[in-house]
């Protein structure tokens, strides 16, 4: 078993071969390379790691979304002061995640 890239579209396939053509971009099997052993390591064990951070992400995305509605009914100023915390609080996590992914792929961890 091994992950073989396509150098057309960065797409990665775990299998014993390459596929005969990239299922996002439709290259042929000749445009895969298999990836070296620390590469492949490196894409395995990041795999939860980038599911956690995505769904940290849509999380982030919904207590924004109610810290909006909460602001929006604008019951009192320190409730409105609390919504307009978690906003930001929600955006920097949401954006943490997001420079965390972005660094993984940057390093093939992805």
């Amino acid at each position: 078993m091994g992950i073989f890239r396509c150098t057309v579209c960065g797409y990665k396939f775990e299998g014993p071969e390459a596929p005969e053509f990239c299922p996002k971009c439709g290259a042929p099997k000749d445009k895969f390379i298999a990836l070296d052993e620390e590469s492949a390591k490196k894409v395995v064990s990041s795999a939860r790691t980038n599911s956690i951070h995505a769904e940290l992400i849509a999380i982030a995305d919904r207590v924004i979304a109610l810290a909006e509605e909460g602001i929006e009914i604008n019951l009192d100023p320190p409730c409105v002061a609390l919504f307009h915390k978690a906003v930001t609080e929600a955006t920097q996590i949401r954006q943490r995640s997001k420079a965390e992914i972005e660094g993984h792929i940057g390093k093939g961890k992805w």
